[in-house]
């Protein structure tokens, strides 16, 4: 894998990099109520020296009545600031999660303008694997002036992705299992119908990594979509259950050398409970 500190870096990219003092490290684990897991308790027990836990339930737009929806940038910007994180600052994020969650950090960061963001290939189980150093302690902070500029065209509301299933203008990506996708298995939120956006392709964000949690080579990703009928020519809008998986999907474009990407953030739990919203159900 080629590192490149605004989309991915490797493990021993970090570890060379560890003690430069302009690099910020964040744990953006996220886990699904079912899991049972808590990643704030997680990341207290053990963290990568020096990381700071991003909490993407609190660190979103909480007027909205739709789960971690992108934060206003001056909700990111004094969160961030408290976690001693600002300009000028490398950041890598790593998760330790079955749902990648490191991707929706960095795109959030992505969204508010900043692009020195990488997300960590492999997470912290890998890290651990490979017996490198882990903490328990709380990092030492200091504020940092932060200035964003939020990127509107990397994400899109209801109305447009309504319009880009109508018009077919813009090709739309799912990265649910693919049982959800079709419809032929439940969804996680209660109340939400089964099915898919109309003209959705079905990229399963899990075929974009490897068994080891790092993700595929560039090659592979591109044929990940294009073997799922995905028509790289037409700008892409990415989706998922609540935008989470989504931002692996948008992370493979990008590493793909696709630019034009947004991605939805309401997603599924959005599209899914709005009855008047139509729906399809089985394969692409």
């Amino acid at each position: 894998m080629t590192d490149d500190p605004k989309t991915l870096v490797s493990t021993d990219w970090l570890a060379a990099h560890l003690d430069d003092p302009d690099l910020r490290i964040i744990d953006g684990s996220w886990h699904m109520a079912a899991s049972g897991r808590d990643a704030r308790a997680e990341y207290e027990a053990a963290h990568i020296p020096g990381a700071r836990f991003f909490d993407i339930d609190a660190i979103a737009d909480t007027r909205s009545e739709l789960p971690h929806m992108a934060p206003p940038p001056e909700l990111f910007v004094s969160r961030l600031r408290a976690m001693g994180i600002g300009d000028g600052h490398q950041v890598v994020v790593y998760d330790n999660a079955d749902t990648h969650s490191a991707a929706r950090v960095w795109w959030t960061f992505r969204l508010m303008g900043k692009t020195d963001v990488a997300m960590l290939d492999g997470g912290f189980a890998k890290w651990q694997a490979e017996g490198r150093p882990v903490e328990d302690l709380p990092p030492i902070t200091r504020d940092r002036h932060m200035t964003v500029q939020r990127q509107a065209a990397l994400v899109r509301d209801v109305t447009q992705v309504a319009a880009a299933s109508k018009l077919r203008d813009q090709q739309i990506v799912d990265a649910r299992p693919p049982g959800r996708f079709a419809g032929t298995d439940p969804e996680p939120r209660p109340g939400l119908r089964a099915g898919h956006i109309p003209g959705a392709r079905n990229v399963p964000a899990g075929t974009l990594y490897a068994a080891d949690g790092t993700m595929k080579p560039i090659a592979d990703l591109r044929a990940a979509f294009e073997s799922a009928g995905v028509d790289l020519s037409l700008p892409v809008i990415t989706t998922c259950g609540s935008g989470i998986t989504a931002a692996s999907l948008a992370l493979a474009l990008e590493r793909i050398g696709k630019r034009d990407w947004s991605l939805y953030d309401g997603s599924w739990t959005e599209w899914g409970s709005y009855p008047d919203l139509k729906i399809e159900t089985g394969d692409a």
